[in-house]
């Protein structure tokens, strides 16, 4: 794992997923990302950061949920996959993410440069 990208993959393909409660997005607030996770999310203005801002929201948010899914951060993949990210429905994977990794991920982003999304 020599680059941040290799990196990214890889903790994606250990952090599990599972169906989330139909219409919440709870977890859809500001949260910060890698620049290397931000540049595979599509632009957004300044007046779109801002009203997402506003309303403690993620600009990607639309009205049927994140509209970047497949490309969805890596902290948003982790919620509700990990006891200290629990989904607030109680939704989870049957096996949460191995401690272990998400140790790493929390390296990771302490070592990255993180923005807001």
């Amino acid at each position: 794992m020599t680059n941040n990208r290799q990196k990214i993959r890889f903790f994606r393909e250990r952090i599990p997923s599972f169906a989330c409660t139909p219409g919440c997005h709870d977890c859809c607030g500001p949260v910060t990302t890698s620049s290397e996770e931000m540049s595979r999310l599509p632009v957004k203005t300044e007046a779109e950061h801002a009203a997402a801002l506003a309303e403690l929201s993620c600009p990607h948010l639309g009205a049927n949920g994140c509209t970047v899914y497949a490309e969805r951060p890596l902290i948003c993949r982790l919620f509700g996959t990990t006891p200290s990210l629990p989904c607030p429905n109680g939704q989870q994977p049957l096996q949460m993410t191995d401690p272990q990794v998400e140790r790493e991920i929390h390296r990771f982003f302490a070592e990255t440069r993180q923005v807001l999304v």
